[in-house]
C-alpha cells in the first residue's frame, strides 16, 4: 500500500509507539488522526499542523459510537487504516486480583478496541478495502508471573485478530497483529512520563518500523502476525 494521502486512525497517539508511528506516517504523506485521553498532550506531542487530533478515551464504552462518528466526520467517512494502539496494563498477583482492575484493563485493551473496530469496519466493507493493525504484546503468546490481567487481555486481542482475519478477508480487509516485547515507553507509568531508552531494549522506532512495513506490503498480500523481540536483552 502506498501510504500517501491514505486516511489513518491511530488510537493512543500522544506517546511511545503511537507517537512514533504517527510521525512516520506523516512523513509518508498520510492523513493521520490520532486519539488520546488528553487533548493537551496530543497537541503538545506534535509540532505539525497536518496531524488531526481528537480527545477520545477508548475505555469510555458508552461513548464509543459517538466518538467514532466524530472521527469519521473529520476524515470524510473514509478510513484506509485503523491502528488499535491504545492500551494499559496492571500487574497483580493471583491473590490480589480484583474485578475493578480487570474491568479497567479490559475496557481499554479488549472491549473498547473491539467496539471501536466494529464501528469502523462497515466503512471499510463499503470501500471493499482496508487494513486493521492491532498492537498486541508478546504477553499474548505466553503468560508470566503477575500478568494475569494484562496477559489475558492481550490473549483476547490475539483471538479477536484471528476471528476478524477470517471474517474480513472476503472484503479485501487485512488484519494484522504486532506483538512487541518490552519497549522503553511510558507504558505502566502513572505519570505518563517516557522512560529513557535502554541500549539493549526495543524502542518505539522498531515497532513503528514494523507497523509501516506491514502496511506497505502490496495489497494482494497480508501478514497475519509479527512478533518483535530485542536481539539481546540480557
Amino acid at each position: 500500500m502506498n501510504l500517501k494521502d491514505k486516511n489513518i486512525i491511530l488510537t493512543g497517539g500522544s506517546l511511545g509507539i503511537g507517537k512514533e508511528t504517527a510521525k512516520s506516517l506523516l512523513k509518508k504523506g498520510a492523513n493521520v488522526l490520532i486519539t488520546g485521553r488528553s487533548i493537551e498532550r496530543l497537541r503538545n506531542s506534535f509540532n505539525n499542523d497536518k496531524i488531526k487530533v481528537i480527545e477520545f478515551d477508548i475505555g469510555d464504552i458508552e461513548n464509543i459510537k459517538k466518538n467514532t462518528q466524530k472521527c469519521l466526520q473529520i476524515l470524510d467517512n473514509k478510513v484506509d487504516v485503523l491502528i488499535n494502539n491504545a492500551g494499559i496494563g496492571v500487574r497483580s498477583s493471583l491473590e490480589d486480583l480484583n474485578i475493578n482492575d480487570f474491568l479497567k484493563v479490559f475496557n481499554v485493551n479488549v472491549f473498547g478496541l473491539a467496539l471501536f473496530t466494529k464501528e469502523i469496519t462497515p466503512v471499510m466493507k463499503k470501500q471493499k478495502s482496508g487494513t486493521i493493525i492491532n498492537i498486541g504484546s508478546t504477553a499474548s503468546l505466553k503468560g508470566y508471573q503477575n500478568g494475569s490481567i494484562y496477559a489475558s487481555s492481550k490473549f483476547a486481542v490475539r483471538c479477536l485478530t484471528q476471528c476478524w482475519q477470517s471474517e474480513l478477508r472476503p472484503y479485501n480487509i487485512r488484519v494484522t497483529q504486532v506483538n512487541p516485547s518490552e519497549v522503553t515507553t511510558a507504558f505502566g507509568n502513572q505519570e505518563r512520563v517516557e522512560r529513557n531508552e535502554i541500549y539493549n531494549k526495543l524502542t518505539p522506532k522498531e515497532i513503528s518500523h514494523t507497523i509501516i512495513s506491514a502496511l506497505e506490503m502490496d495489497d494482494r498480500g497480508m501478514i497475519n502476525e509479527l512478533n518483535v523481540w530485542a536481539t539481546n536483552p540480557f
